[in-house]
């Protein structure tokens, strides 16, 4: 049984465009607190608010040497989410399949009627 709360909070945490650009660039590699917050015009202590949703609901770990702090995805972060999707997505997908071969024997039928009355003119 999937964690609701679990996937609740990874769809809050990537809601927020600066929290998925963040991920973007820490799918590339480590990298620390001051260069993540390079490219945003925020102040440093509103990436790090970023940073810890981001840590709270798994996404990335972060780890303290000095007075450096250096932040990584973590790989399965995403898992629990990928698993609900995957859970929808196999009976959707099973429904379209379903569907396709009804609508390609539908197709067929006609077809059969047709050649059936062209063999049976004079």
């Amino acid at each position: 049984m999937l964690n609701y709360s679990e996937i609740d909070s990874i769809l809050r945490a990537l809601v927020e465009p600066t929290r998925r650009q963040i991920l973007e660039r820490l799918s590339r590699g480590p990298a620390t607190v001051s260069q993540l917050a390079e490219p945003f015009g925020m102040t440093f202590a509103a990436v790090l608010q970023h940073l810890q949703t981001l840590e709270a609901c798994g996404l990335i770990r972060s780890e303290k040497i000095g007075r450096v702090r250096t932040c990584r995805i973590e790989p399965g972060g995403l898992a629990p989410l990928a698993d609900w999707i995957t859970e929808r997505r196999i009976p959707a997908e099973r429904h379209l399949d379903r569907l396709g071969q009804i609508l390609a024997e539908a197709d067929q039928s006609p077809k059969k009627s047709q050649d059936q009355e062209k063999d049976e003119q004079p």
